[in-house]
């Protein structure tokens, strides 16, 4: 709580709409780890929300606040797709705490399916900055080697080994990614 307060007490000085993203977050942060988790897709949804506000809380603190949707999107879509295959890894133990997941709600194959789709969505949307000339040639090559190589990796490897150990792996591979990803973005505005 005592870092809440801190951040609350900063974004006092970055300005007014600042203050309301960062109590945005705290909001559902406290939702989150007191009633969200436990319930269906609320729990995956705060986790990639709040994970995108950091972006757009950057973005109008650095007054930059149009170009910081790029990033906040795609990190709402990762992060998704990261805690969807972190709810089908830990499905006996949410089974254990009855909590109510994706993938005890609908099952392994449809929480992969709608993994794959986020995904393959995701892929898509990182060539659009390249595209309508937001972003480098330099961002085009190291999202495509960096990010959307690893995500076609990764939705091929949950399908076929669907295991908790290689879903665990996979969501470890992911959180590496994400620096790539975050690389990409920083040189793409050069």
């Amino acid at each position: 709580m005592f870092l809440f307060l801190v951040g609350l007490f900063v974004s006092i000085f970055i300005g007014p709409l600042s203050l309301v993203i960062a109590t945005t977050a705290v909001i559902f942060l406290i939702f989150y780890s007191n009633t969200l988790k436990r319930k269906l897709f609320w729990g995956n949804f705060t986790v990639s929300f709040v994970s995108s506000l950091t972006f757009i809380y950057g973005g109008i603190a650095t007054s930059d606040f149009r170009l910081s949707l790029i990033p906040a999107v795609f990190a709402f879509l990762f992060h998704m797709g990261r805690e969807i295959i972190k709810d089908i890894q830990d499905l006996k133990g949410d089974l254990s705490l009855n909590i109510s997941s994706l993938p005890i709600r609908f099952g392994i194959r449809f929480s992969l399916a709608f993994t794959t789709v986020i995904f393959s969505f995701l892929i898509f949307l990182t060539l659009l900055p390249y595209l309508f000339d937001i972003f480098s040639l330099l961002y085009l090559i190291m999202v495509i080697i960096g990010v959307d190589l690893v995500l076609f990796y990764v939705f091929h490897s949950m399908w076929k080994d669907p295991s908790p150990s290689n879903l665990g792996r996979l969501s470890t591979i992911l959180k590496i990614d994400m620096f790539l990803g975050l690389a990409a973005i920083y040189v793409g505005k050069f």
